[in-house]
């Protein structure tokens, strides 16, 4: 079991590392210069913090460089790739599912040789679920919303934001709504969440422009969808533990 729980540390140092502590900035200047940004070396240092530091394991060091290591090679190549838009188009999901893979082997591969023997207590494995749950549904939701938007070539002509709306206000309600989807499916307060779309389906009611109505309904369908499908997921893992 203890395995589990470090698989899933190793989880949420990354999605900590590669959205939450990684800004717009970082991320485009590793894509545009490679190896020469400055930034894929930092981002490299963080990846490996947050491995190191959330395996809660001394003999994990090594190996936590090796996904550091390999994260590294991997972010360092895409600016070779980005000319080929066969590629281009599924870049985000082959990344991710890249270095979730290294994760996995490298996790598996220290299972081999080590037993998981933590520092400090760590929570029952639901627990774990939770927390990782909660990490996805927040910026690396709204980046997946993105690339989606990216991958169907879905997009407005205008984005600008208009005189009555709040810059960056999309990203607050979607991440809230989330939050709070995510949390009625814990409690097993599915009615709720109607209630939630059907608040949200008033506000933006007075939408008049069609082309932008079908964004925002798409974005909407999205956020809650990941959010449900994430929620009903992680409780079926839970009662299988």
């Amino acid at each position: 079991m203890d395995v589990y729980k470090l698989l899933i540390l190793q989880f949420i140092a990354h999605f900590l590392s590669d959205f939450l502590f990684q800004s717009q900035k970082c991320f485009d200047e590793k894509e545009t210069d490679g190896f020469k940004s400055k930034y894929l070396y930092k981002h490299t240092a963080v990846t490996f913090i947050f491995s190191a530091f959330l395996s809660f394991q001394f003999t994990f060091i090594l190996f936590s460089l090796i996904i550091s290591g390999l994260h590294f090679l991997l972010d360092g190549i895409k600016k070779y790739v980005l000319n080929k838009e066969i590629v281009k188009k599924y870049l985000f999901f082959i990344d991710q599912i890249f270095h979730l893979s290294v994760i996995l082997f490298v996790v598996m591969l220290y299972d081999k040789f080590y037993d998981c023997s933590f520092i400090i207590e760590i929570p029952e494995l639901k627990y774990l679920f939770y927390i990782l749950a909660y990490i996805l549904i927040l910026k690396p939701t709204n980046i997946l919303i993105r690339e989606i938007f990216k991958f169907f070539e879905i997009k407005l002509d205008n984005l600008d934001t208009e005189k009555d709306e709040l810059p960056n206000a999309g990203k607050l309600i979607g991440i809230t709504e989330r939050i709070l989807t995510l949390t009625l499916i814990i409690l097993g307060q599915y009615a709720a969440i109607g209630f939630i779309m059907a608040a949200k389906s008033i506000l933006r009611f007075k939408e008049t422009q069609t082309q932008k109505a079908e964004y925002v309904l798409i974005g909407t369908m999205l956020s809650f969808g990941i959010a449900i499908i994430t929620g009903i997921f992680v409780e079926n893992l839970i009662t299988k533990l």
